[in-house]
């Protein structure tokens, strides 16, 4: 019998365990597959995300592993700059930088080899569950041992499906899928060069082409990415064979120059599960949405799923929280989810457009005969919110502390009460008196960004979550007290 059992470790389940272990929740992880598959997927995740790796304990392993990526620049079928997005070299406000090029592989690796750190968790592989129970007390899930034909049974007080697009326990919550319409055969491949090819460049390119749209990424070391538009015309096994992949890339490379490594041919989509939980079983990442990859969010947005939910489980299996805390996840993350996606596709349609533009007229501000685009960053939708509310559920920087730690780092994956050293006192909101709560409380004068950053809101407290968001602010004792009763309300 388990607190919780996920379905499915590629990244989002991995980074799921990782963070219920932190919180000493008992998590079983059972997945159909055995080693982790060896080749790319994901090539880019961002500030945000690393930042949550941070937590989870594999950020400085993965900092070593990445390629820093400088930004995407939107180009028409001549060449002639569209559309500049340049992500700033500097560390932002999450501590990291904006945007990272990565080999999924080397982050697999360091999600599960982080995993052994924990005794709660147990982690299954070549199980394929075949059919999940549930009621208001828990789930029996069933599945097939695929090695030695076994057929098993474990329980859990709750199920979270990280099980992919084909999820099937979006099927045992018996959601529908939001449908946004894009729906895009496209050849992926991935390249690794032989020598140096400098005048690809470090840039992500998006080649607006209506007749063969395509996107060039620069991934880690020497490997290189291309994503290709199929025509109706075309058959997907032929584009992909090493003569139609050539035949594609030899405006940018040739045989002698690089070796495959992978090609396939992936239906791109647009969809949102309608529903992300029922009862006791949850689904996250590619389960519950799937966004074109003009923004390279889909990874992210999964990771920050598992951010969003596993505090929530945890307070649900160790504090008596009533199930209604976990209605939040959805409500929270769909319309993040969304804003995303939305967007892929208004970049998806510029790279398609016949005339892009015209498009860029429509979409975007065009000063100076370019438009530049600079990285959103979605509010969650409607969920927990306490005190003064004016900034709730926007993304709290990581600033230094005094004594040379990064704020994740001091607090932990815990909720971190920021505030004016006097107003805490008065309002008798001590370490001790807020540990038992799972509150970091931390002075503003123990550092001086954090006393700017209350300056900024203004405020004189803030109330971050475990996964970065902003609870609420206070600019009065009220909304103090306000804001500490409502995280002892989740417990």
């Amino acid at each position: 019998h388990y607190d919780v059992a996920i379905v499915g470790y590629g990244p989002v389940g991995a980074c799921l365990a990782n963070l219920l272990g932190l919180l000493d929740v008992t998590t079983l992880v059972l997945d159909r597959e055995g080693p982790a598959y060896h080749l790319p997927r994901a090539v880019h995740f961002d500030d945000e995300v690393m930042r949550i790796l941070q937590t989870v304990g594999v950020a400085d392993e993965m900092a070593k592993c990445v390629h820093v990526n400088p930004g995407m620049r939107f180009v028409d079928a001549d060449g002639s700059l569209l559309l500049d997005w340049p992500r700033p070299p500097e560390v932002s406000a999450q501590g990291w930088h904006p945007s990272y090029r990565f080999h999924q592989p080397d982050l697999e690796r360091l999600l599960r080899t982080a995993l052994s750190r924990f005794d709660c968790v147990d982690v299954a592989k070549r199980c394929d569950v075949g059919q999940i129970d549930h009621d208001g007390a828990g789930a029996t899930l069933h599945y097939d041992h695929l090695d030695s034909g076994r057929q098993l049974t474990a329980t859990a007080k709750y199920v979270v499906g990280c099980d992919g697009a084909r999820s099937f326990v979006r099927d045992v919550i018996g959601s529908g899928l939001e449908d946004y319409g894009f729906h895009e055969r496209w050849l992926v491949v991935d390249a690794l060069l032989k020598r140096p090819k400098p005048e690809l460049g470090d840039f992500s390119i998006q080649h607006c082409d209506a007749f063969r749209p395509a996107t060039y990424v620069r991934g880690t070391g020497n490997r290189r990415r291309w994503e290709i538009t199929v025509r109706e015309d075309e058959d997907s096994d032929a584009v992909a064979t090493p003569e139609g992949t050539w035949r594609l890339l030899e405006r940018w490379l040739t045989p002698d120059e690089a070796d495959l490594e992978r090609t396939a041919v992936y239906t791109f989509h647009s969809m949102i599960a309608e529903r992300w939980r029922k009862g006791r079983v949850l689904i996250a990442g590619d389960a519950a949405h799937q966004t074109p990859p003009f923004m390279g969010q889909g990874l992210c947005a999964g990771i920050r799923d598992a951010a969003n939910l596993a505090w929530k489980l945890a307070r649900c299996v160790h504090r008596g929280a009533d199930d209604g805390l976990l209605d939040s996840y959805q409500s929270e993350r769909h319309p993040h989810v969304r804003e995303y996606v939305e967007t892929a596709l208004k970049l998806g349609r510029l790279i398609n457009m016949d005339d892009p533009r015209q498009a860029l007229q429509a979409g975007f501000p065009q000063p100076d005969g370019t438009a530049k685009m600079t990285s959103i960053a979605p509010r969650l939708g409607n969920g927990l919110a306490a005190g003064n509310r004016d900034h709730a559920g926007t993304l709290a920087p990581q600033f230094p502390l005094g004594d040379g730690r990064r704020l994740d780092d001091a607090s932990g994956y815990q909720f971190v009460l920021l505030g004016d050293a006097q107003m805490l006192h008065a309002a008798g909101l001590t370490r001790e008196a807020m540990a038992s709560a799972g509150v970091h409380v931390l002075p503003a004068d123990a550092t001086s960004s954090g006393g700017d950053y209350l300056a900024s809101l203004p405020a004189q407290a803030v109330m971050i979550r475990p996964d970065r968001y902003i609870l609420g602010a206070a600019r009065t004792e009220a909304e103090l007290r306000a804001l500490c009763t409502a995280v002892q309300d989740f417990t």
